[in-house]
């Protein structure tokens, strides 16, 4: 008998429709950013909190306090930062995400 067939089985793993997102906190965004200024993606890489383009999204999460009053558009938010944001008289705006040039050349070919 092979060994593929007598090795136990164990679990499920839908990897191929797994997505991973950028994360970024609101301390980066206090530090890095003036108040009444719109945080989008291309702010986010200028400043260096954004890297590479493995990821299907950006994530906000709520690690740190924010008081500045900024429009965050981003593709995912936690409900403690959309919180936080909205407490310090800022704006969050859900955007999709559009796949850069990489990615939509994958999937054009199956």
């Amino acid at each position: 008998m092979p060994l593929a067939r007598r090795v136990p089985k164990r679990g499920f793993v839908n990897g191929a429709f797994k997505k991973s997102y950028a994360i970024v906190n609101l301390a980066e965004l206090e530090a890095r950013f003036d108040p009444g200024t719109v945080v989008d993606e291309k702010s986010l890489r200028a400043h260096g909190l954004v890297k590479g383009h493995e990821f299907d999204g950006i994530k906000i999460l709520a690690n740190g306090a924010l008081t500045k009053r900024l429009e965050v558009h981003a593709t995912k938010f936690s409900d403690s930062a959309a919180s936080k944001v909205a407490a310090a008289g800022g704006k969050t705006v859900v955007v999709p995400y559009k796949p850069h040039a990489v990615h939509s050349r994958m999937e054009d070919n199956p």
